[in-house]
């Protein structure tokens, strides 16, 4: 047991394994225990001590009267999911407490909290071949990552560069020169203390060689947009889904540590008479938590097809509101429902979790309004996945309304992206012949033309073209709910107009006081025009 305590004594700290004391405490646990146990004892210790791993990150530096009526019941309806979804905690898998202990931030190596992060980008611009972008330019993705940059808080862009490479796919993605170049400018540049490559993924082994030729700390857009979730994430399930979308960094950073250790002769020491490696127990710890996750938002899912019935049986139209992100998408649900409790902001994944809001549409029928995630070009897949529960939602909407910034130069790439992504969740096809595309912010475009059919000019900021989006969504809802507008004739010594107003949406009433009858204008769906005949003629 000396020999094996001075073995461990000798290997350097992980970084998975440095964090609070009590992680330490946990960590320590498992080692000790793993020393005299056997097998099956170490795997035990392993799954208590599953904190060790708990939420690696990037950084600590996160953290008219009817319309108001109906806007104040689907604020209550927002707020009886939340409690409906935060109920039988004792049944759920994690409790908030765990997954709060999951989500807990890491703050880089080297870095001490708090710390301003220095960045320095490098976009790598493919000339030709398959990846080559044809519906953007470089100067243009550069300022997208730049604009990723700029919306973490202590994050700030010191220098950029825009490289030329032929090979993207390999280890050092440019050529032998231009990664000299690189390097190069990258220490000659005062202050940096991080890189940002604008990669979707880079491999473990590309980050590690980065890391030991540049001397700074790498990120790739998957780590980059995955710190902004972090810090925007507000309830349980976008906690759980990020702490899922985290395990692919640890595991590759988990196979950097290790590699080093191998290289020193202590990643391949065995713990004790458990027949484990160091790396087996703590992969084994990895797949626990994954599994642990995915059980939780599994539940949660079903949590979520459960309020969605409810909204159906309620007979509440779904309109969910989608677009790139930072399209103004928030911005224009607050116009429609008068919501002031909805603050939108100006940067990129500002709304994160999917919310619901109450309006009405010009004909008086209640609608419910979904704030989704916007979508991002060269977003990460393994995100999409990860965020598919949340994005369900919009799959059993009755009717899609995409909003884009026209204002923006990369307006039909960013169209491009969010198309590809329905395309990849497996929209219903019923739901994209009929989404209703708007063309948002004209006020910001000197001399608007709009040149293509089928599409709505607005600005939601300025409330322009509003009247003409209310028809156009209220003529697709009464589409695709199969609700009717009609006149009938109500007896009013019977209770029939006081079950219309319960089952239907009552636009006017005319009374005739001769003979007690009234005309009754009403949003009425089949089904309730099939019990009205049923029980009233």
């Amino acid at each position: 047991m000396t020999a094996l305590r001075r073995i461990f004594s000798r290997l350097p700290p992980l970084p998975l394994l440095q964090g609070p004391p009590r992680a330490h405490r946990a960590a320590c646990t498992l080692l000790h225990a793993a020393g005299h146990r056997s097998s099956s004892q170490v795997q035990g210790a392993a799954a208590g001590s599953s904190s060790v791993f708990r939420g690696f990150s990037l950084s600590s530096s996160c953290r008219g009267r009817d319309s108001d009526e109906f806007r104040v019941r689907g604020q209550q309806q927002q707020q009886e999911e939340e409690e409906e979804e935060e109920e039988g905690d004792e049944d759920d898998l994690l409790d908030d407490g765990e997954v709060e202990e999951l989500f807990l931030d890491y703050a880089p190596a080297g870095l001490a909290p708090g710390q301003q992060l220095k960045v320095f980008i490098v976009h790598p611009d493919v000339k030709w071949g398959s990846r080559k972008q044809h519906l953007t330019t470089a100067g243009l993705m550069m300022a997208e990552a730049e604009g990723l940059v700029n919306t973490l808080e202590n994050w700030r862009v010191v220098d950029k560069i825009v490289l030329s490479t032929k090979t993207p796919e390999k280890k050092k993605i440019f050529g032998k020169g231009n990664f000299q170049l690189l390097a190069d400018k990258i220490r000659q540049t005062a202050g940096i203390n991080a890189v940002f490559v604008n990669v979707e993924r880079l491999s473990p082994g590309a980050e590690r060689e980065f890391e030991e030729a540049w001397g700074v700390k790498v990120f790739d857009r998957y780590s980059v947009v995955l710190h902004i979730f972090r810090c925007n994430a507000r309830t349980k399930e976008a906690k759980l889904q990020i702490s899922l979308a985290e395990i692919p960094l640890l595991r590759s950073r988990l196979r950097n540590k290790m590699a080093n250790l191998d290289q020193q002769g202590g990643g391949s020491r065995y713990i004790g008479g458990s027949g484990e490696t160091l790396m087996e127990v703590q992969q084994r710890l990895l797949k626990e938590r994954e599994m642990k996750i995915r059980l939780a938002l599994e539940k949660l899912r079903r949590k979520r097809k459960l309020l969605r019935s409810q909204r159906k049986h309620k007979e509440f139209p779904v309109v969910s509101v989608l677009g790139y992100t930072n399209c103004g998408k928030t911005t224009l649900i607050k116009a429609l429902t008068g919501d002031g409790g909805l603050q939108p902001r100006d940067q990129l994944f500002a709304t994160l979790d999917v919310t619901v809001h109450g309006g009405l549409l010009p004909c008086r029928m209640p609608v419910l309004y979904v704030d989704t995630i916007g979508f991002l070009s060269q977003l990460p897949h393994l995100l999409i996945d990860s965020f598919s529960a949340t994005l369900d939602d919009i799959k059993h909407s009755d009717l899609l309304v995409h909003v884009r910034d026209i204002s923006h130069p990369e307006t039909e790439n960013q169209k491009q992206n969010v198309l590809s992504v329905l395309k990849n969740l497996q929209t219903p096809e019923r739901l994209m012949s009929s989404m209703i595309e708007v063309h948002n912010k004209i006020d910001l475009v000197d001399d608007y033309e709009c040149l293509e059919p089928d599409v709505l000019p607005i600005s939601a900021l300025t409330q322009r073209g509003l009247d003409q989006l209310s028809a156009a969504v209220e003529e697709e809802i009464l589409k695709s709910t199969g609700k009717h507008i009609l006149d009938l004739k109500v007896d009013l010594s019977s209770p029939q107009l006081s079950w219309l107003y319960k089952e239907s949406t009552v636009q006017d009433v005319a009374v005739d006081a001769d003979d007690g009858s009234a005309v009754v204008n009403v949003i009425i769906s089949a089904a309730a025009y099939g019990r009205y005949k049923k029980l009233f003629h």
